[in-house]
């Protein structure tokens, strides 16, 4: 193991007690502390993390016994933009903590469960839009767009959405490979990375301690490091350069990957407009390329309309 290599682990191994719950809350605080209002809300928090993961604003205000008001300007004090922005990471954190069986739990008893999942997604969408963070996709897509190479780190459920990333990424003519196939290959892949490089974590409900590794040595090499998480861990966000937060819950033991494929389907839309022409000209290659190996179904050419004849004519 290289040097910086060890140093990155045992930077990963005194963050993952930041980790925790409690110290990355109190992580949040500010300096000045706070009002005793609004110490009573973030107790809430501590002691009731269930129960104010799935709470209210006036639910959280009644438990804490101050008005909904205090509830918003502790979450601003903590440097969220509200309670929604607040509570998104507050379950995610708490989910995180959770076994499969746990989280399965969470969700026991859910009519429909089919539908209850659609509805999921679509509010976590309606809740990605309004959060949506324009000017740090513009920020990876140039990134991405300059670098010699991009490596996404995805692994579990979540690399189908690193694979999506990485194969329209190529399509749009960027130099751009997703690792999923576990640790030694993440270890050699990153061994080769450079300062002229980028490094993307894709990370939903579990944060692999690899995952943090690679972010931390990759960015000991110079390379610009940047992720996609339901929950900013202190360990990922400390090596990213900038954090896409998106909502991935489910309704089952798994997290909901809709959310995040939309994120990624829309970096490579940033993308292929960073530079229109290249893009075309490699979609036209690959095309090309679909149609020699036979990639292509050959659909029967639609026989030409009969003409109408004129009225009256026999």
């Amino acid at each position: 193991m290289t040097e910086s290599a060890t140093t990155g682990a045992a930077a990963a191994q005194q963050a993952r007690a930041a980790d925790g719950f409690e110290d990355w809350l109190r992580a949040h605080m500010p300096d000045r502390g706070l009002s005793p209002k609004a110490a009573a809300v973030v107790e809430v928090l501590l002691s009731q993390p269930r129960r104010a993961s799935y709470a209210s604003t006036v639910e959280l205000a009644q438990l804490a016994g101050v008005n909904v008001a205090t509830v918003t300007r502790t979450a601003q004090a903590l440097g969220f933009a509200g309670w929604p922005a607040l509570q998104q990471e507050l379950r995610a954190r708490y989910l995180s903590s959770l076994s499969a069986p746990q989280v399965a739990a969470e969700h026991h008893g859910v009519a429909a469960p089919s539908s209850a999942s659609l509805r999921r997604d679509l509010d976590s969408l309606a809740l990605l839009n309004r959060r949506f963070d324009e000017e740090a996709i513009r920020t990876i897509a140039e990134a991405v767009a300059a670098a010699r190479r991009t490596v996404v780190i995805a692994d579990g459920s979540y690399a189908a959405v690193g694979m999506a990333l990485s194969h329209n990424a190529r399509i749009a003519g960027y130099e751009v490979v997703s690792v999923t196939h576990g640790d030694a290959e993440l270890a050699n892949t990153v061994a080769t990375m450079r300062a002229d490089d980028v490094l993307i974590a894709i990370s939903f409900w579990r944060l692999y301690e690899s995952t943090i590794l690679a972010a931390d040595e990759a960015r000991s090499k110079g390379a610009r490091v940047f992720a996609v998480t339901d929950a900013a861990s202190p360990a990922l966000a400390e090596a990213a350069e900038r954090v896409l937060m998106v909502p991935a819950e489910g309704v089952a033991f798994f997290p909901s990957l809709t959310a995040g494929m939309a994120v990624v389907q829309a970096l490579v839309a940033q993308l292929a407009a960073v530079d229109p022409a290249r893009t075309s000209a490699s979609v036209e290659q690959a095309e090309a390329a679909w149609a020699r190996f036979g990639l292509l179904h050959r659909r029967p050419t639609p026989p030409e309309p009969t003409p109408e004849r004129p009225a009256g004519d026999v």
